[in-house]
């Protein structure tokens, strides 16, 4: 090769280095308005949070402000249920279960109450019809009592029926926890245990668990820490269909369940204020549906935790903060959402 044309490949080497190095700052370019909005409500947010975007490949924005970073661990609330819902299609798709078995198949104590029609599937999307605790309050000293999910359950199956299963919606506890325990009965491990087994370990979640701090029982419906790296994993994998690095966690037929919109013509009962308006599918509030599929799924905590899958636009969403959420920051997210939805093309009509 001649000298002139070694220099001429070199410059073009060094402009091929140049542009590369400008794609991430072109590629944040089009979140900048994003950015403002949330250098504007820190405040309102509580100034330690995380914001992550991501397509089907990668994360596509990250923005950190105050002490919160990827790595740091937080509580996820009542985005646990959504991990939860997707280990129960976990063993289905084993055949280990069916989502419309009778939970009396496993706990025959709820046979002794009269709640001979409740299904897992009921479990899984708040339409047991068992009336639950009065007050959060209420709720979160009793839960203190059990050492052992199998003592919890067992108190629910006590509980008064206030409606005929799967005909109204009631935002609790009690479902999801009842749904973790036959989990631990089916495989015959404890229901955090398998969770890191069956879900985490698979997708490098390391650093997420059900594990209580005191020893307690584990509460499959709101008591997961985790990071934002690791549950934008799980996202990742709920927008690929299910995979992750080439591996089916969960199958199509599971996907296509987990996206079903279980709360059609239903009474909504105890609806947070973040999920006014939402159906509910398994796990996850639906704000976004065509036919009987969730095209959005989303589940917002009071723990500062507000992932996202949009199925249409293609693109996964998590903003994670140490704050407890107030009632400002859920316009705050419909405001984001105004600004990122713009920058993916929709496959949905």
């Amino acid at each position: 090769m001649s000298y002139n044309n070694s220099i001429n490949c070199l410059k073009a080497s060094t402009v091929a280095l140049f542009l590369l190095f400008l794609q991430p700052l072109h590629a944040q370019k089009d979140f900048l308005d994003l950015t403002r909005l949330l250098d504007e409500k820190k405040a309102a947010l509580g100034n330690d949070f995380i914001l992550l975007i991501g397509n089907a490949d990668t994360t596509v924005y990250q923005k950190e402000w105050g002490s919160m970073k990827a790595k740091t661990v937080a509580p996820l609330a009542a985005a646990s249920g959504w991990l939860t819902a997707a280990l129960v299609l976990q063993l289905a798709d084993e055949g280990k279960l069916s989502l419309d078995d009778k939970i009396t198949k496993y706990l025959p104590v709820y046979e002794k109450y009269g709640k001979n029609y409740i299904t897992i599937r009921h479990c899984l999307s708040h339409l047991t019809g068992i009336q639950d605790s009065k007050g959060k309050l209420t709720r979160l000293m009793e839960r203190k009592k059990f050492a052992t999910l199998d003592e919890q359950v067992a108190d629910f199956a006590a509980k008064e029926i206030e409606t005929n299963p799967g005909t109204a919606f009631s935002y609790s506890n009690m479902g999801l926890n009842i749904a973790g325990r036959i989990l631990e009965i089916v495989s015959r491990k404890r229901f955090d245990l398998l969770a890191k087994q069956k879900l985490f370990n698979p997708l490098g979640m390391r650093q997420t668990t059900f594990t209580t701090l005191d020893g307690s029982a584990p509460d499959p419906s709101g008591g997961a820490r985790s990071t934002a790296a690791d549950y934008m994993a799980f996202l990742k994998m709920l927008l690929n269909g299910g995979k992750h690095n080439g591996q089916q966690i969960l199958s199509e037929a599971a996907m296509t369940e987990l996206r079903a919109i279980q709360s059609t013509n239903l009474t909504m009962n105890a609806v947070p204020k973040a999920a006014t308006g939402y159906a509910y599918a398994l796990g996850a509030w639906a704000p976004e549906k065509e036919g009987n599929q969730a095209t959005v799924l989303t589940s917002p905590s009071l723990s500062g935790t507000w992932p996202a899958v949009n199925y249409c636009r293609g693109y996964t969403f998590l903003f994670l903060t140490k704050e407890v959420l107030n009632d400002g920051k859920h316009e705050v997210y419909e405001e984001m959402k105004k600004l990122i939805d713009p920058q993916f093309s929709s496959a949905c009509k």
